[in-house]
């Protein structure tokens, strides 16, 4: 018995080894013939080749590529088609040239332009502002205007914990479901793995209509683990938005035992771009339950309520272009003065780390803040892979020590403000469902980069005849983290 199970043995650990060989073939064909990026490209094949086994399994999980199969279609849905139109009519009246006359857009047309064209991102006047600087601020405002709601809620976090904050929100969603508002919320289903069913099963029972975006479940567990939704948006009577990098958890108001505050940027809005931040969300609703919502009782019409032009601009998988990508990069390039940039994740695609570093050689005053420490050891080592050529070329770079930096702004030539929920990366401008606003006003910017600067007074700057001196283990290990970049 023994010698036969040696002999069946030796026939099949070849046979295996020859099969396993051909399916790795055969997935860096797929990998090469999707013409994805040379860099991505490489890691993948890197990662099959020098992790056996494991590399298989981790490409299964995250690398495989459906984005051009559109996960969210889009086409003849009413609030796509609604805004369609309305972006259209902004495009001929762009070409007539007086759109923005005498606005503060003005001076940054080209950017309006791009964002109408690649995502059909409206371009919306009279908007009032509000810009938090930190958790409380944001959940105390989300809380009186959810409490004086009286039409609709419409919640969309990527991460939505069932602690002390979360529960309070909870509750006011149940009490306001019981007076009769309509309540509705999106978590996503990776982000937010958390919660229980029990917690949705409460929601439901209450009256609220709540979904997970993109569940994850075997044995579909594949490239959907790769296509999150990062946005956090609430839209309150059609009359008021929240947006920005804030989730919800008791950490953005108390802090983490192991990063210690949560330094975080999120605003209000109210007016015009309201409009926009609903869009998304009921696109992204008909995706989660198969129900389009298109009534104008959810458009509400307005009037002015302040002088801010924004652009909430939506990009993902779902998108014909990388839309809030090139936002960023025409952001930067178009630069005359300055930019600064708060990021707690740093892996630029090569045309963003290629823009940053044009600037500073062009004169501009380029600054990064990342934070110290970070809630992802990989990525920050990734991260600080990039910082000596940024440094070479003119960018100025801090390390934010108070706290975990996980604000994703950048404010340009007191002109133009960008606050969302997409990080510096390659998940954020490729794979993840994300938000981000572009805000064209001279009072807001100043209000961002004077708290900017406020944050580099917690921050520690780097020099590039310092930071060379770090140990070459240092070194090796930011290395090897940066060659996984395109994967984190």
């Amino acid at each position: 018995m023994i010698d036969f199970l040696n002999q069946l043995h030796s026939y099949v650990t070849p046979f295996m080894l020859t099969v396993y060989a051909i399916i790795i073939l055969v997935v860096v064909i797929v990998i090469v013939l999707e013409n994805r990026s040379p860099l991505k490209t490489l890691s993948w094949i890197m990662v099959l080749l020098l992790l056996p086994g494991l590399g298989f399994v981790f490409y299964v999980f995250f690398g495989q590529n459906f984005r051009k199969e559109k996960i969210i279609a889009r086409k003849g849905l009413k609030n796509h088609e609604r805004l369609l139109s309305l972006a259209n009519a902004q495009i001929n009246k762009m070409s007539e040239g007086n759109l923005l006359d005498n606005t503060a857009a003005n001076h940054k047309r080209n950017i309006v332009q791009l964002l109408l064209n690649n995502s059909y991102s409206l371009i919306t006047i009279g908007n009032k502002v509000t810009v938090f600087h930190n958790g409380a601020d944001k959940f105390e405002a989300l809380l009186n205007a959810m409490g004086n709601a009286k039409k609709f809620i419409h919640l969309e976090y990527y991460i939505f914990e069932e602690d002390e904050v979360g529960n309070r929100i909870k509750r006011l969603l149940i009490q306001k479901v019981a007076q009769g508002v309509e309540v509705r919320l999106i978590v996503d289903d990776v982000g937010s793995w958390e919660l229980k069913d029990k917690f949705f099963k409460e929601m439901e029972d209450a009256g609220i209509e709540a979904g997970s975006f993109l569940k994850v479940r075997f044995p579909w567990l594949t490239s959907k683990v790769n296509y999150r939704n990062h946005r956090k948006i609430v839209v309150i009577d059609g009359e008021v938005g929240f947006m920005g990098g804030i989730n919800v958890a008791d950490r953005y108001l108390d802090g983490h035992e192991s990063y210690g505050i949560w330094r975080d940027t999120h605003m209000m809005i109210e007016g015009d771009a309201v409009n926009s931040l609903q869009t998304t969300f009921l696109i992204d609703w008909y995706f989660v339950k198969q129900v389009e919502l298109a009534h104008p009782h959810y458009f509400p019409s307005k009037t002015p309520v302040g002088d801010k032009i924004v652009q909430i601009v939506s990009s993902g998988p779902d998108s014909d272009w990388p839309a809030i990508m090139m936002g960023i990069f025409q952001a930067i390039a178009t630069a005359r003065d300055y930019v600064y940039i708060s990021t707690p994740y740093f892996m630029p695609n090569d045309h963003v780390l290629m823009a940053i570093k044009t600037a500073a050689l062009g004169g501009v005053d380029v600054h990064l803040l990342i934070p110290s420490k970070s809630d992802a050891y990989v990525t920050l080592l990734s991260s600080r892979s990039y910082l000596r050529d940024l440094m070479e070329s003119g960018v100025k770079v801090s390390f934010y020590d108070k706290g975990f930096l996980h604000c994703k702004t950048i404010v340009v030539d007191d002109v133009l403000s960008l606050i969302g929920s997409a990080n510096m990366d390659f998940r954020s401008f490729e794979q993840n469902f994300e938000v981000t606003s572009f805000i064209y006003d001279e009072e807001v910017a100043i209000e961002m980069r004077n708290v900017f600067l406020n944050d580099l007074n917690d921050s520690t700057r780097i020099y590039p005849e310092v930071w060379v001196r770090r140990p070459l283990n240092e070194k090796a290990k930011e290395s090897f983290a940066r060659l996984l970049s395109p994967l984190l």
